[in-house]
C-alpha cells in the first residue's frame, strides 16, 4: 500500500493532482479542500489510499491521515464506494461525519450528492460504532490549512460540478456565497475553498 506521497506538485486539475517523485508522476484524486492547498511547483505531502480494481489502480490523496482513515472506514458500509466516500469528505470534515453518524443526522448526510434518506439510514446503522466520536482522533500535523487562491471561484465551481451539480447551478451558488461573505464584511478571498463549497452546497440543497 502507498500510504503517503511527498514530492513536487506537477499539476492540479479540478478533481485531482499529479505529484512528481523521482521523475515519476503519481496521479491522485482529491477533495476540493485538499486540492486548494496544493500549488504547482511546490512540495506537498499527502496521505494516500490505493484502491485496487480488476481494471484499475486509483490513488486517492488527503490532507491528513485522519481523512484517509475515515475514507477507508466509510467504504466498509454497504453501497459506499471510493467516489462516494470522497464526496462525503468533500462535503464534511471527518469530525462532522462522525457527529452526523453518531447522532443520526440524516439531513447532514443527505447533503452529499448520491446519498438519499435510505442510504443515510444504512450508513448510520453500519458505521455508528466504527467511526468513533468527534474529537477522538487528533488532526495530523501534515494537514495544510488551505486559503483560497486567486482562482477560488473556479475551484469551488469545479468541485460542485464534480460532485454532480449542473455547472449553471454551481456558478449561481458560488456567486450567492460570495455575496453573503461580502455582506458580512468577509471577502471571499479570506475564506477557504472547503468552507465556500459547504456553504454553496447548503444553498443548492434548498433548491
Amino acid at each position: 500500500m502507498i500510504s503517503h506521497l511527498r514530492g513536487t506538485v506537477a499539476g492540479v486539475a479540478p478533481d485531482g493532482a499529479v505529484i512528481e517523485i523521482g521523475g515519476v508522476g503519481f496521479a491522485v484524486q482529491c477533495t476540493p479542500g485538499t486540492l486548494a492547498a496544493l500549488r504547482p511547483g511546490e512540495t506537498a505531502h499527502v496521505s494516500t489510499a490505493l484502491v485496487v480494481r480488476e481494471d484499475s489502480l486509483t490513488l486517492y490523496g488527503f490532507g491528513s491521515d485522519d481523512e484517509r482513515n475515515v475514507f477507508e472506514l466509510l467504504q466498509t458500509a454497504s453501497g459506499v464506494g471510493p467516489r462516494l466516500a470522497l464526496a462525503m469528505l468533500a462535503v464534511h470534515h471527518p469530525d462532522a461525519l462522525r457527529r452526523a453518524v453518531a447522532t443520526g443526522d440524516l439531513d447532514a448526510l443527505t447533503l452529499v450528492p448520491g446519498i438519499g434518506k435510505k442510504g443515510a439510514q444504512r450508513i448510520v446503522l453500519e458505521l455508528k460504532d466504527r467511526l468513533g466520536a468527534p474529537g477522538d482522533v487528533p488532526v495530523s500535523g501534515n494537514r495544510a490549512t488551505p486559503t483560497v487562491a486567486p482562482s477560488w471561484r473556479e475551484q469551488a465551481q469545479s468541485g460542485l460540478v464534480n460532485l454532480g451539480w449542473p455547472a449553471r447551478d454551481a456558478e449561481q451558488a458560488v456567486q450567492a456565497v460570495a455575496e453573503d461573505l461580502a455582506a458580512e464584511g468577509a471577502p471571499p478571498e479570506s475564506a477557504d475553498v472547503a468552507t465556500v463549497l459547504r456553504a454553496a452546497m447548503k444553498k443548492l440543497s434548498r433548491q
